[in-house]
């Protein structure tokens, strides 16, 4: 079964998250935007085999800290989708107007698209491509766990920002209804940042999905 941990890293608050196999340990760490101390002191003290970086999308807080940790360990880098690119190339313009150390861009091991599959130990989790707040943003989920890793798309009471360049909200909205919402009401999801909370709760007390 695929267990979690989150971890609230850089000023933005960002829940960064460590995932992993609990037959094998093989782990993953979802958006490492920064505070890679804080995240690998976890790693150790769970005993986790970290051997791969997700990522949901290519904003600062997100992605800030992928290049030296993927360098630091020689892990993977594995997403976001190709839409992404243009938020990768800006990295390092935009650890300087955010006021995050400074980003390095990097060049994915692995871009992800709609339905791909990837592998943690005996667990499977599959992605969801989900634009809206970026155009490259993907989805993590778990079925057997009935946990989804939503980055910005949706968040407890509200959703993601599409004022950024390349946002669009009818393509968020859209991400929302039609692939999220298919995971089922039961599913918990991991948002990028604040609270957890259901599919299910979102679709009857979200004002800007509520209903849909």
């Amino acid at each position: 079964m695929l267990q979690y941990l989150t971890i609230p890293v850089t000023p933005f608050q960002q829940n960064c998250s460590l995932v992993w196999c609990d037959q094998t340990l093989d782990a993953a760490v979802i958006d490492p935007g920064g505070d890679l101390e804080l995240v690998l002191a976890e790693v150790d003290r769970l005993g986790l085999k970290l051997g791969q970086i997700w990522l949901t999308h290519a904003h600062i807080d997100h992605a800030g800290g992928t290049a030296e940790l993927s360098k630091r360990l020689g892990l993977p880098i594995i997403g976001p989708h190709e839409g992404d690119q243009y938020w990768i190339d800006g990295l390092p313009m935009q650890s300087v107007k955010f006021g995050f150390p400074p980003a390095g861009h990097f060049t994915p091991t692995r871009w992800l698209h709609d339905l791909d599959r990837l592998q943690l130990g005996r667990s499977e989790v599959t992605v969801r491509h989900c634009p809206g707040h970026t155009p490259g943003h993907v989805v993590f989920h778990s079925a057997e766990a009935q946990r989804a890793f939503v980055g910005d798309v949706l968040f407890a009471g509200s959703i993601g920002r599409t004022d950024f360049p390349g946002g669009n909200h009818e393509q968020l909205i859209a991400s929302i209804t039609q692939r999220l919402w298919p995971m089922g009401d039961d599913t918990i999801f991991i948002p990028g940042h604040g609270p957890e909370s259901s599919f299910g709760r979102e679709r009857r007390m979200n004002p800007y999905v509520r209903g849909t």
